[in-house]
């Protein structure tokens, strides 16, 4: 059985940044203090690639009291706008809009859960999963602004 979550949020960051930030695994896309993940993520290895489309992850979540550990691998469906992870039937989407300065983030998530834990997933997964994507976004949002000169440098003349 698949979960459904989602989640979204109105960064106040350019939406070229906050993809920037997404798609960058390697510089960004990481643990704090050198990236914006949240502690629930307690790791993330890039196994392949490590900016966009082709780029292996696996990273370990810590929620509930239970870990899990996933590999996924990076698409992008629409480069700049729309950044996937998935593998194994389940992942994330992640949806970026400009608006002006801010960006609406979307975040949507498929898990394949099933006996006792599907239905705890059906009862709680919304209770559990909204702070831990709403720390996210916070982290995201602040580091964006932080680095938004590093992620999107002004060309010199």
């Amino acid at each position: 059985m698949a979960f459904h979550f989602v989640a979204e949020r109105v960064l106040h960051a350019p939406a070229a940044t906050i993809y920037h930030c997404l798609s960058d695994y390697t510089a960004h896309h990481r643990h704090q203090p050198e990236g914006f993940l949240p502690p629930a993520f307690t790791r993330l290895e890039v196994l392949r690639g490590g900016l966009g489309a082709g780029t292996l992850i696996r990273f370990t979540t810590r929620v509930g009291g239970r870990s899990m550990t996933r590999t996924q691998e990076v698409s992008e469906p629409v480069p700049g706008r729309v950044l996937v992870e998935w593998g194994d039937g389940e992942g994330s989407t992640f949806t970026v809009e400009s608006q002006g300065d801010r960006t609406l983030l979307r975040i949507e998530t498929t898990l394949q859960v099933s006996g006792t834990e599907g239905w705890m997933m059906r009862l709680l997964g919304a209770r559990i999963l909204r702070p831990l994507y709403e720390d996210e976004m916070r982290r995201l949002e602040a580091y964006a602004q932080a680095h938004a000169m590093k992620a999107n440098p002004v060309p010199t003349a």
